[in-house]
């Protein structure tokens, strides 16, 4: 039997298998709206026969994208159109999920494929950029952004509770809180974006007071038997990664207590001068031992790209879900071929039942 194929039930959500497409923005959209791209490109993965799809980082308010492409949940309409997103999603047998996000100092930024870098603050196109402080990123991304005010904080926190609102009522079933690569929660968490001497910094509880806060208005508004879960950069690769993995496994521990249902373990990408250590799965060791030491169910990406190493961090007990992300776009099918690779009794039951009725009835014996 297959760790990588056997269901995964979290709240009253059950994955028909422990692999999940994450989060990769599409700067295919226009005001926010998603469009035929979306709609097309979501409904193919999720008929590939992973079990959870996860819909790109969307944003809370339009200060909050990452450029002027990415897709929004600040209105009604927006919220409209997500909805079929939703629906193509679950028709095609995976569950819908979606990840709310602010870009924070990273925002206002060209699309990648047109210079990734900051949009200049005099081209009509700019907004505003907000970050607990007046720290750029630097590198391609120079622009000083304004440190917020705690009137900032409380009408950030509201949007993403406005947000979650609207996601539920448009039909996702898995909601993920983007607080990692360096947008604007985890700038709030990192030494490197944030010096703020309130409650917001300071020692990791005060670092990480914009988190917890946040996740509290979004549980106070999302349904208590569906998943609530945050992507969280939990390590900087900066020189100081053990006590940055303390405090975040602090933090997470938090967070399990404040009502997460599960945490999407990742990098801070809070600097660009972070000396990753590229490689196989490296990421999966760090998430295991997240997972032991706060006994959250924890998933996971990264270097994971082929069958035998998905199965390993699963059945190793390091991943609960296994994040399958830009080898999926190469082929959204990748989930068969996986079943394939290890040995799946009935491999193309992995698929919807109109594909596996064709490929499973004039399969060679």
């Amino acid at each position: 039997m297959s760790a990588l194929f056997t269901p995964f039930s979290l709240k009253d959500v059950t994955l028909r298998n422990r692999i999940a497409v994450p989060p990769m923005c599409q700067y295919s959209a226009e005001d926010g709206l998603a469009n035929e791209w979306h709609l097309s490109h979501y409904a193919s993965l999720a008929r590939g026969g992973a079990g959870l799809v996860i819909v790109e980082a969307t944003a809370v308010s339009p200060e909050g994208r990452i450029s002027p492409a990415c897709l929004g949940l600040w209105n009604d309409e927006q919220a409209a159109e997500l909805a079929k997103v939703a629906s193509a999603i679950k028709a095609a047998g995976a569950v819908p999920g979606i990840q709310i996000a602010h870009a924070g100092r990273k925002a206002n930024a060209n699309k990648p494929w047109e210079g990734d870098d900051h949009i200049a603050a005099d081209d009509p196109r700019s907004w505003e950029i907000l970050s607990p402080s007046a720290i750029p990123f630097g590198h391609h991304l120079p622009r000083v952004p304004r440190a917020m005010t705690q009137d900032d904080i409380a009408r950030v926190q509201a949007d993403f509770a406005a947000a979650a609102t609207r996601a539920r009522e448009a039909g996702f079933e898995w909601l993920e809180l983007h607080f990692a690569h360096g947008y604007l929660a985890q700038s709030f968490f990192s030494v490197h974006a944030s010096r703020r001497e309130d409650e917001y910094g300071g020692d990791w509880r005060g670092r990480g007071r914009f988190l917890l806060e946040t996740l509290g208005a979004v549980r106070a508004v999302w349904p208590e038997r569906l998943p609530l879960t945050a992507r969280f950069g939990v390590i900087e690769y900066d020189g100081r990664d053990e006590e940055t993995m303390q405090e975040s496994i602090a933090l997470a521990k938090a967070m399990g207590e404040g009502g997460l249902d599960m945490l999407s373990v990742s990098m801070g990408f809070s600097t660009p001068d972070a000396q990753i250590p590229w490689g196989p799965a490296f990421l999966a060791p760090i998430a295991g031992r997240v997972r032991q030491e706060t006994g959250l169910p924890v998933a996971s990406s990264w270097g994971i790209d082929n069958p035998h190493n998905a199965e390993a961090t699963v059945a190793d007990g390091l991943l609960d879900l296994v994040m399958i992300g830009r080898v999926h776009l190469a082929n959204p099918h990748w989930p068969y071929q996986a079943a394939l690779a290890l040995g799946v009794e009935r491999p193309s039951w992995v698929l919807p039942a109109p594909y596996a009725h064709w490929l499973e009835r004039y399969r060679p014996s």
